[in-house]
């Protein structure tokens, strides 16, 4: 049976597994088939459009003046996802139903991509205001927020 101790246990494995591909991309540029298939048991089927949204360059960091953080993610169909640092929900039906009611993944593509794109430091950055900011956050719509 599945119980909380089992969260914090699959949240330390997901943490080390981002902290060995951080250190392996600086050193090397690329991501082995061993630390591939680490991620893979762990993140299960996600992984590969998680990988493949940062190699598209999808996934943005918006920084406020108060120091908020939000990411805004391009999916696959051009929907714009956004996502807080310290969460990792996301809108997304997937979200909902494969991570929420059927537990197949930890996460879903979008959250995984903001990880992985942050631990690779291929994650574009801009500042918005702090009113720019709510926005993104509060409608969740397919319009990028304005970046300047």
């Amino acid at each position: 049976m599945y119980n909380n101790s089992d969260d914090s246990l699959v949240e330390r494995v997901e943490d080390q597994l981002l902290r060995l591909l951080q250190d392996e991309y600086a050193k090397k540029q690329q991501i082995s088939d061993e630390l591939l298939s680490s991620l893979n048991f762990v993140f299960g089927n996600p992984l590969l459009p998680a990988l493949d949204l940062v190699d598209h360059s999808n996934v943005t960091k918006f920084s406020s003046p108060s120091g908020r953080v939000a990411f805004q993610v391009k999916g696959t169909t051009g929907h714009l996802y956004a996502l807080l640092p310290s969460s990792q929900f996301c809108s997304c039906p997937y979200h909902e139903f494969g991570v929420l009611k059927r537990k197949e993944a930890p996460m879903c593509k979008h959250a995984l991509a903001v990880l992985i794109s942050c631990a690779v430091g291929t994650c574009k950055e801009a500042n918005l205001s702090d009113e720019h900011l709510a926005q993104l956050l509060l409608t969740n719509t397919d319009t990028a927020v304005d970046e300047t």
